[in-house]
């Protein structure tokens, strides 16, 4: 059973009048302001799922700075999962600066959401005030066992759209500040993980931290999956399409050119985000 961990959806409102929300809402009209860039449904989603042998994907919405918005966008994930039983799990999306963002949590995760993510700060990058905000939000995750999806890249080599100021030091700082919380750093954690070769402290601080795959072959050889199974072990990476920036099959060729055993691939693309999902 395939699982993506990584996808995004947005409702029709959005995917057919965005315009509407790119003069209060900087980061999304940095995203999906240019040319070319997708905006999918559900159902598009559950077709791409259907072509290429995805089982289950993990949907969530946009880090709207507008309350009404992301709480919105959270109800059209939990319709979608509703219309599509079984096939999606959802992830509460929020702007942690809101006043209302602790709220929005607890309802999401009253109406059936299985974590938090993907949160992304583009504007400020992984600073102490974030890390702040994030508190009370972990501290629910971590009463309920679910886990928490935060947006990372690399802090170094060539500017795209959703590049944030993010360093190693903040992301750091993250995980040691939530230990024991279940943290998910998409993009490979901005590859954080080479760190964990050294010999005191930080291998020890990723003992609850998970790293996806989403934008991979946009941004690293395929070699990265190798070395990463070599530094972390192949239950700590879990295969994200990032859908529909890319389908799943570009990350499926880059398992056989870097040689992924059947073993291996079982673990990135089911076994570990079966885990962290308590299915």
């Amino acid at each position: 059973m395939i699982i993506d961990f990584h996808t995004h959806i947005f409702p029709k409102e959005i995917r057919e009048n965005r315009e509407k929300y790119f003069p209060s809402e900087p980061a999304f009209k940095l995203l999906y302001g240019r040319p070319g860039s997708k905006l999918a449904g559900a159902g598009e989603l559950i077709d791409s799922m259907d072509s290429q042998g995805v089982a289950k994907s993990v949907i969530f919405g946009f880090p709207w700075k507008n309350s009404d918005t992301f709480k919105k966008h959270n109800d059209y994930v939990i319709k979608s999962i509703e219309r599509y039983p079984g096939r999606l799990t959802g992830f509460c999306c929020i702007d942690i600066f809101s006043g209302e963002a602790i709220t929005e949590v607890m309802r999401c995760f009253e109406s059936g959401l299985s974590g938090v993510g993907e949160l992304a700060l583009y504007e400020s990058g992984i600073d102490e005030e974030s890390i702040n905000r994030l508190e009370p939000v972990m501290g629910i995750c971590l009463d309920r066992n679910l886990p928490v999806l935060i947006h990372t890249n690399e802090p170094i080599g060539h500017q795209y759209p959703g590049k944030t100021s993010n360093t190693f030091r903040q992301i750091y700082r993250l995980i040691t500040k939530f230990p024991e919380n279940k943290i998910v750093l998409a993009h490979w954690g901005g590859g954080i993980f080479f760190f964990s070769l050294l010999k005191k402290e930080v291998k020890e601080s990723f003992n609850n931290v998970y790293f996806d795959t989403a934008a991979s072959p946009f941004l690293y050889d395929a070699k990265i999956y190798r070395i990463a199974i070599s530094i972390l072990g192949q239950d700590k990476i879990i295969f994200g399409s990032d859908f529909p920036l890319l389908g799943p099959e570009r990350y499926f060729k880059e398992f056989e050119q870097a040689g992924l055993s059947k073993e291996e691939i079982d673990s990135i693309c089911s076994r570990n985000a079966a885990r962290l999902l308590n299915l």
